[in-house]
């Protein structure tokens, strides 16, 4: 593989969005090299590329290994262990979910329950807990909601995706039909 503009482009942003989704620059860049890599790729050809050392890939490719997205592979009469991105592009996106989840919402989660079962002892309390459950059977639906996505296949989701807008328009039209009033979109 060589380190071509376009895939450098590439390689740098994703790093960058790595960032947002909850892993490091590097081991973003790192899975964006493996993702576009038709070859799987040892750990001394990783660290040429990006220009990083192999202490880092290594750490880089353990992480990576803890959210099941990288693969290794061996090659007959090669001692060295190459890697490959495991799973389609949707397999990935699925893990980045189910990591978020499990590190960010489970234990946000968890701890509105608690602060829910304690007992209210002033009236700023007992508002702050109907706001604190408001919050919980939000992100409650939000888990199930994508819970229920992770599940469809590709094809499906896809398809679902596509409809977008669409489906905001037709209960729009049935609010309308219904004499339903809808609450102003707020800016």
């Amino acid at each position: 593989m060589h380190m071509t503009p376009m895939i450098e482009s590439f390689v740098y942003h994703f790093g960058e969005m790595g960032s947002r989704w909850g892993f490091n620059r590097t081991v973003g860049q790192i899975y964006a090299l493996l993702v576009i890599s038709e070859a799987p790729l040892c750990a001394n050809e990783i660290g040429d590329l990006l220009g990083i050392s192999r202490g880092n890939v290594s750490m880089g490719l353990k992480e990576l290994g803890s959210w099941q997205l990288v693969q290794v592979s061996h090659k007959p009469g090669e001692r060295r262990e190459f890697y490959h991105n495991r799973g389609s592009i949707w397999d990935m996106a699925n893990r980045v979910f189910e990591e978020r989840r499990k590190r960010e919402m489970d234990p946000t989660l968890s701890l509105l329950r608690d602060i829910m079962m304690d007992e209210a002892a002033n009236p700023d309390e007992v508002y702050a807990q109907k706001r604190i459950a408001e919050i919980h059977d939000l992100l409650e639906n939000i888990t199930e909601w994508t819970q229920s996505l992770q599940s469809l296949s590709p094809e499906k989701l896809n398809t679902l995706m596509k409809l977008g807008s669409g489906v905001g328009k037709v209960l729009d039209f049935t609010d309308k039909v219904l004499g339903k009033k809808t609450p102003p979109k707020q800016a």
